[in-house]
């Protein structure tokens, strides 16, 4: 008989007799503690809020304090260069202090009569161009009046330029820049004063800032430090000793030209083009070329071409004849290494990092080159600078050696044909021999 559905899962849930009853549903876990916050936790917060602001404290501690830095740089690169001038008195019985005092004594010297002489040459030009500028407006005036049929008036420019509100606003601004002009010569005398002040300690006490330096060393640093000073002061005091000889050739030469040319105040434009074109690189020889050039051009407008053609002319001698030998022993470094480090330093340090790039990486380089292993470079045409067993080369030579193996060939064709032609003349003459006595016969025979 069937189970119905009521017996069904009666039957199925019913557990045999003597096994345990099933277990019930899980009860509910007990509650448990709120998580605590780990300990180190506060300290690392702590910790990372305190980095974040030494770092803020010394990003603005940087920036405030980069005018001094770049002041002290410049110092820096100073002493180096009368670095070997104050070594040189000191090996003879001159106390450093002194030593230093004398150059830079000298220094100041040199600089403030260059100073005074241009600024008086520029103040006379200047007055002269003010006097004598009626005397250009009338003659541009008569200029413009005969080719363009007007009828202009020095009166009613001048007039018009007084009342116009360009002046009026320019006048102004310049009144309200009179501040600004005099804070910035302040801050240049100051930050010149800094300089002075900084190189004039490196220079006087440069043994003790290198004992300072070497006493927190070990032996094997130290003897890297030092290396690396000597190196540095070699390289810079080369580098601008090299530049003030090539500044004096420089100034001697457009000087004969200036005097040749009867260009007035000859002796000052030819210290303005030795110095400006040798201390400011790249486009120094440009803005030293361009006052002497002005100057001529107010004597006679041929003069002011004869001087550009002496500027390029003697830059392209002084490029490829005298740098060369000049520098070779103290900033060997190659043009465009130069030229590049001009323009870093000058995206990094404005017209500062100009000045210091290039004694700065030929330093660089001569400390790098100490630790370099060379070797000996093999004798392959792609090293000596011409191409070697291929190319050109190699047609050339098949082209030539084609040639010398035909050549005998040609030349016994040739001797051929030319025995051919003349064994055909003999031919002809004995043929010529055989017919005249036939024909003589004839003759005689008829």
């Amino acid at each position: 008989m069937a189970a119905t559905d009521e017996t069904g899962p009666a039957g199925q849930n019913t557990t045999a007799p003597g096994a345990p009853p099933p277990a019930g549903p899980p009860a509910d876990p007990a509650p448990r503690a709120p998580a605590r916050m780990p300990r180190w936790l506060p300290r690392a917060m702590v910790l990372a809020l305190a980095l974040i602001a030494v770092f803020q404290l010394g990003s603005w501690a940087f920036h405030q304090l980069t005018g001094l830095l770049i002041n002290v740089l410049i110092a820096f690169f100073l002493a180096l260069a009368v670095e070997p001038a104050v070594s040189w008195m000191a090996a003879r019985g001159v106390r450093r202090g002194f030593g230093t005092f004398l150059v830079f004594v000298g220094v100041l010297v040199v600089g403030a009569g260059f100073v005074t002489l241009l600024g008086s040459m520029l103040a006379e030009q200047i007055i002269k161009i003010v006097e004598d500028f009626p005397q250009y407006l009338d003659s541009v005036i008569n200029w413009i009046n005969t080719h363009f049929h007007t009828e202009l008036r020095r009166v009613d420019i001048q007039e018009n330029l007084l009342r116009s509100d360009w002046l009026r606003n320019y006048v102004q601004n310049s009144a309200t820049g009179v501040l600004d002009v005099s804070a910035q010569v302040l801050g240049g005398l100051f930050r010149l004063l800094t300089v002075a002040l900084f190189s004039f300690y490196f220079a006087a006490d440069g043994p003790r800032l290198r004992r300072a330096i070497c006493s927190v060393l070990p032996p094997a640093r130290q003897t890297e430090v030092l290396r690396a000073w000597e190196i540095a002061v070699n390289k810079t005091g080369g580098y601008l000793y090299s530049r003030g000889l090539m500044a004096l050739i420089s100034g001697l030469a457009h000087y004969v030209l200036l005097e040749f040319l009867d260009v007035p105040y000859a002796p000052v434009l030819a210290v303005w083009v030795g110095l400006v074109s040798q201390f400011i690189p790249t486009i120094g020889t440009y803005l030293a070329g361009a006052l002497p050039m002005l100057i001529a051009f107010a004597v006679a407008p041929w003069y002011a071409v004869w001087v550009l053609v002496f500027v390029v002319v003697y830059q392209q001698f002084e490029n490829y004849v005298l740098q060369p030998k000049l520098t070779a022993r103290t900033v060997d470094i190659h043009p465009a290494v130069a030229f590049g480090s001009v323009i870093a330093g000058t995206a990094l340090l404005g017209a500062v990092g100009a000045l210091i790039a290039i004694p700065a990486v030929a330093t660089l380089q001569a400390f790098l080159g100490a630790y370099v292993k060379r070797y000996d470079v093999t004798d392959d045409p792609r090293v000596l600078g011409h191409r070697g067993s291929g190319g050109t080369s190699a047609l050339g030579r098949r082209v030539r050696g084609l040639w010398a193996q035909r050549r005998p060939e040609d030349d016994g064709a040739e001797r051929s044909a030319g025995t051919g032609v003349a064994g055909a003349g003999t031919a002809g003459s004995d043929a010529a021999g055989a017919a005249g006595p036939g024909d003589g016969g004839t003759a005689g025979a008829s």
